[in-house]
């Protein structure tokens, strides 16, 4: 290269079309002399001139460190890293420039337009040798990154002006142009609208050479002659715009050469059978494909439009059947949307499909990875691309680790990854002597290990981590040998998905798989009494009966029966009361539920109790299971025990089980106290003792509910150890249990007492006389305070009034006379105590 004195501040900016625009010297002459009476305004102005450019030069250096300070922030900003490049290029600042320029290469594909800047600087300041390596190198990569037809020109009239050996048409420099100008036809000779640059380009190169021959080498110059003939009768078979300017250029050539031919026509006369046939064929061709370029040309289409135009176009290219031309216009559209992943993805394929030449598809995997870093299903098919064509294990190794430093958007896209990578380790070191070097099961054990610390916690319970622990568990047995280590695997994903039953139901199925009829018992053992989404309970109950009917024996069968049995009561116990809470109120009752008050839900309640006859309540209430003979019960929860000290850790996502009450409590239990008793009203009439509700966990462990005959009533007294547990019982007042509103109000006896005072005999007697022949008046004053208190959400509801608790009992509902109890003697009933009333709704033992 010759030496360049310009630098970076002096080079003529480039226009669209990529002329250069030069400076206009002889219409803008400088001044060679000055008149003094001008030399005081020259030197004002020359201060303003250097003000101004100091300004600049200032203003330029901020925002070159705002730039820098953005970029080192936010390092993958496509916008700051081309500003960047552009404030450095008007600076002049080469090194930097150049840095920013690799820096930016090294994160995005730069354009084929960034790329001739890039060369075109390069050029301009560079000498030596070694400079145009490095310009063609600038230019070798810019041309492997996007199909672009200019910055193809732009290479080969460089090396024609700057490479000495072609310059001088010496036999090295010939080949290596030649070289260099097939590769150009082959990546954009069928460029329908631009593709006749290049062949242009290479026939001028051509006749140059036909020019230096001597005269007296007839041979050389015919060599040449059918060298420039043959380059004409290519780009005439190829369907391109301005084929008939062609074919007028070839015909004044030939008759140059001593042919007569009518130049001044398009006709084909004189020419001969197969040229005319390609080029006929060719100019149908174009013709076909004359509306589809004009409408990816058009320059009034948003995007989206022309992509879809592209999209038009390559289906019509694909029907032809010519692998080139679609390849080719996958580059052209690529060119226009580099970073659509549907476009990538749909080449891709094709490439995989069709072409299946290995460099070229590695090739086009490297660019759509960089371009679409974020696709993980392209670094897929790429780590693919690299086994099929056989590359090396540190190559592979390379693409995958750059993969998993891209940004997903979900973790399944970097599970495939880590199982495509597997996946071919597995097949070369089954395979190893196809290639070369010295894999190790270790490299899998490894790999899996990684996953499996990257991804368990982000798909935890999923399917995808099943696949993952699977794989790693079978390849553990078969490849690795190790059974110890395969169930480590199986474990190790119980302890993350230990809620999932396809973890167990898997890890099953290896054991048995492998004949391990034992182990595969004892997991039955483990996971059978576990709580599992929808019927995954009562599944993994049945299959181990099934288990045991096929692979067990009698006593085995037995044994798991006698598990079994009353994990599948227990289970259909608890459906029947998910079912019961799950059944929906019309909106008419909720909205009458709303306005009944204490009263009125009092009085319903009672109603049901006089109008039910005996039969019919017996008839609604629900039947209770059967229950397993004693003796039997003992041995299950014997058994039960047994199971659970075997079981060394359980998961985090087992739920405690729903053990119904057993017995009731007769009268008075000890370690309660009064004080610490909840009164329950509004009871569902299908209750039972053996009902819990999931929404009264936290006092459940101490509640003891009083027997059928009491629930049955819809009222009930609940005992508790403390006052902190009553208080818990009592904030859950007014929540749904088998779809009623449950009242709960503390009970407290000995506060009535020492408000009201006590009382004498008489008094007792006519407070009571009272409270019969006026029980209306009593019943609405008592539920006007029982109503306060129970809307309440405090932790020490109070019911507070004159009446005891007994006297609710006797007040007989709207439209029922009023009847005055009796005794047996016809005396007249006191009232009753707190301890008084509960006996009456609770067994004696």
């Amino acid at each position: 290269m010759e030496p360049k004195e310009e630098t970076l501040a002096t080079i003529p900016e480039e226009e669209e079309d990529g002329d250069t625009v030069i400076p206009d010297v002889e219409n803008n002459p400088k001044p060679t002399t000055k008149d003094n009476s001008s030399d005081s305004s020259d030197a004002s102005d020359s201060d303003s001139d250097s003000d101004s450019e100091s300004e600049d030069e200032a203003k330029q250096s901020m925002e070159l460190q705002t730039l820098q300070y953005q970029l080192s922030n936010e390092p993958s900003n496509y916008d700051t890293h081309v500003q960047y490049i552009k404030v450095l290029r008007k600076m002049g600042e080469i090194e930097k420039l150049r840095q920013a320029r690799e820096a930016m290469n090294e994160i995005f594909p730069l354009t084929p337009a960034m790329w001739q800047e890039w060369a075109r600087d390069e050029a301009s300041i560079s000498t030596g040798p070694e400079a145009l390596l490095g310009v063609e190198k600038i230019y070798e990569r810019g041309v492997s990154d996007y199909l672009s037809v200019p910055l193809w020109c732009d290479y080969l009239k460089f090396v024609q002006e700057y490479d000495p050996s072609i310059r001088a048409f010496l036999p090295d420099g010939i080949s290596k142009a030649r070289n260099l100008f097939e590769r150009a036809i082959t990546a954009a000779g069928l460029h329908v609208s631009e593709g006749s640059k290049i062949w242009e380009l290479y026939r001028e190169f051509e006749l140059a050479i036909f020019c230096r021959i001597d005269e007296t080498n007839l041979k050389e110059k015919e060599k040449q002659v059918q060298r420039i003939r043959s380059i004409f009768h290519r780009q005439l078979s190829v369907p391109l715009a301005n084929s008939s300017a062609t074919l007028l250029a070839y015909k004044s050539w030939e008759v140059e050469q001593g042919a007569v031919l009518d130049v001044e026509s398009s006709n084909l006369d004189g020419i001969s059978s197969n040229v005319a046939l390609a080029y006929q064929k060719a100019l149908e061709m174009c013709n076909a494909r004359a509306h589809l370029e004009e409408q990816i040309s058009r320059q009034d289409l948003s995007d989206s439009e022309k992509f879809q135009q592209y999209m038009i176009y390559l289906k019509y290219e694909q029907s032809s059947g010519d692998p080139g031309r679609v390849q080719l216009l996958y580059e052209r559209a690529i060119t226009d949307f580099p970073v659509s992943s549907d476009l990538w993805l749909d080449y891709t394929q094709y490439l995989d499909k069709t072409l299946k030449v290995g460099n070229v598809v590695r090739d086009v995997y490297s660019r759509a990875t960089k371009n679409c870093p974020w696709v993980g299903e392209l670094w897929v098919r790429s780590l693919l691309s690299l086994e099929r064509s056989r590359a090396s294990e540190e190559e592979i190794s390379t693409v995958f680790e750059k993969s998993l430093l891209c940004a997903f958007s979900t973790f399944e896209e970097y599970l495939d990854l880590f199982l495509t990578r597997i996946d071919g380790l597995r097949r070369r070191i089954l395979f190893s002597g196809e290639v070369e070097g010295v894999l190790d099961y270790s490299l899998i054990r490894e790999t899996f290990q990684r996953a499996s610390d990257y991804l368990s916690e982000q798909m935890k319970n999923t399917d995808g981590l099943l696949r993952l622990y699977a794989y790693w568990a079978h390849l553990e047995q078969s490849m690795g040998k190790d059974m110890v280590s395969a169930r480590g695997v199986w474990e190790r994903l119980l302890k993350i998905s230990g809620a999932m039953l396809e973890a167990w139901q898997s890890y099953i199925s290896m054991e048995i798989e492998l004949g391990h009829i034992n182990e595969a018992r004892s997991i039955y053992k483990r996971c059978y009494s576990k709580r599992f989404t929808g019927t995954g309970s009562e599944d993994i109950c049945h299959a181990w009966l099934r288990f045991e009917r096929e692979y067990g024996t009698l006593e085995d069968f037995d044994h798991s029966v006698q598990k079994v049995t009353p994990r599948l009561e227990e289970l259909q116990l608890f459906r029947s009361q998910q079912e019961s809470k799950s059944l929906p109120e019309s909106a008419d009752q909720k909205e009458h539920s709303v306005k009944k008050t204490g009263r009125e839900k009092r009085k319903s309640d009672l109603n049901i109790s006089y109008e039910q006859s005996p039969a019919k309540r017996q008839k609604n209430a629900p039947q209770k299971p059967k229950k397993v003979h004693d003796k039997e019960k003992q041995q299950v929860q014997n058994l039960a025990e047994e199971n659970e000290g075997r079981e060394t850790k359980q998961t985090v996502e087992e739920q405690p089980k729903e053990q119904p009450i057993k017995d009731a409590v007769p009268g008075r239990t000890k370690g309660f106290t009064d004080e610490c008793t909840a009164f329950l009203s509004n009871i569902n009439l299908k209750a039972s003792p053996r009902h819990n509700c999931d929404g009264y966990n936290v006092c459940r462990p101490l509640m003891k509910i009083c027997d059928d005959s009491s629930v049955t009533l819809g009222l009930a007294y609940v005992d508790f150890i403390d006052d902190e547990h009553l208080a818990a019982a009592v904030a859950k007042n007014k929540q749904m249990f088998l779809g009623k509103k449950l009242s709960i109000a503390r009970s407290n006896p000995k506060q009535r007492k020492d408000s009201s005072g006590e009382r004498a005999p008489t008094e007792q007697a006519q407070s009571h006389q009272q409270t019969g022949n006026a029980g209306t008046s009593a019943s609405k004053e008592s539920s006007i305070e029982t109503s306060k208190q129970s809307r309440g959400r405090g932790d020490s509801v109070q019911l507070k009034g004159k009446n005891t608790f007994a006297v609710p009992r006797n007040v007989r509902p709207l439209g029922f006379p009023a009847i005055k109890p009796k005794t047996e003697e016809g005396e007249d009933l006191k009232p009753k105590s707190n301890d008084e009333f509960r006996k009456m709704f609770i067994k004696k033992d």
